[in-house]
């Protein structure tokens, strides 16, 4: 796909531009309004077709859970191998569509690794994630980011206490969660691992709070994320704080979401091989079924 659409859907997801200028943006590379339509579809994410590890899939529990966060109610989706034995946990955080099928999936797929996996719904105070991407971006675009920060970090006690949890938390995040993993990093202490996708960096005067190892993963194409990269890492360094970058060239912002026109197995497999690894390097090898 022209990588010009690819970056004018990024934009409009990430709310630098509204709908009505994505579509007359859209119209123009595409030539006309009838083609513009056409190539909606192919920008949208289909589930349905990604899904890898089924809702329903035997090996798993799967429970939704709540915890407080300061006095608010937050949900989330809890999956684990049904096979008893005490397990690190991992928080999966969503983009900024919320606790969409895809997030669910990826979270059943980090239980299957063995991991006592916890997809957060931060949208859950405000009635849970809709079914409308549209709305669920509206929604994620009204929170105040260091609050959902803080209501994020509340689940690592939250999950440390869990009778299944050997106590140890991490926390992986994809675009808006990706974010939020490095400013979950540096206001918990006692999180353990943090590994964030296409991220959006967190300020340099809070990398000195931050304790947990950091794995950050990025897209080569990604120029609005990567902007940040330099400042950042510089940060991490001159504090000594440990981290790996990892930049995963010729491939677009999403690479990971097998929903959407921008994925890419070769880097999404790379990434996840590379995450799967940091977490039992960090939080412990978990048993398996």
């Amino acid at each position: 796909m022209d990588q010009r659409v690819i970056e004018l859907y990024d934009n409009f997801t990430h709310g630098v531009i509204n709908r009505r200028d994505f579509m007359d943006r859209l119209t123009t590379i595409a030539g006309s309004s009838a083609a513009a339509l056409a190539l909606l579809p192919m920008l949208q994410n289909d589930y349905a077709r990604a899904a890898i590890v089924p809702a329903d899939d035997a090996r798993l529990a799967i429970d939704t859970v709540s915890y407080d966060a300061g006095g608010v109610k937050i949900s989330g989706y809890l999956a684990r191998l049904k096979a008893k034995g005490k397990r690190p946990a991992v928080i999966v955080i969503h983009e900024n569509r919320g606790l969409n099928p895809h997030i669910k999936d990826v979270t059943r797929r980090i239980a299957l690794e063995g991991f006592l996996a916890f997809g957060v719904d931060i949208l859950s105070p405000l009635g849970g994630t809709p079914g409308d991407e549209d709305k669920g971006r509206e929604m994620i675009g009204s929170l105040k980011p260091d609050e959902a920060a803080q209501q994020i970090a509340a689940a690592v006690p939250f999950l440390a206490k869990l009778a299944e949890s050997t106590g140890s938390v991490g926390a992986m995040g994809f675009c808006w969660g990706g974010g939020m993993v490095n400013r979950v990093a540096a206001l918990s202490p006692d999180l353990k691992a943090g590994v964030a996708y296409y991220g959006a960096q967190g300020a340099a005067a809070q990398v000195p709070n931050i304790q947990a190892p950091l794995m950050l993963h990025y897209a080569g194409l990604d120029q609005r994320i990567n902007a940040g990269i330099p400042a950042y890492e510089a940060a991490l360094k001159a504090a000594n704080k440990r981290h790996t970058i990892h930049m995963y060239l010729d491939v677009n912002h999403a690479f990971n979401n097998d929903s959407g026109d921008r994925f890419n197995k070769p880097a999404a497999d790379l990434a996840w091989s590379r995450t799967v690894a940091f977490f039992k390097e960090n939080l412990g090898t978990p048993p398996r079924a």
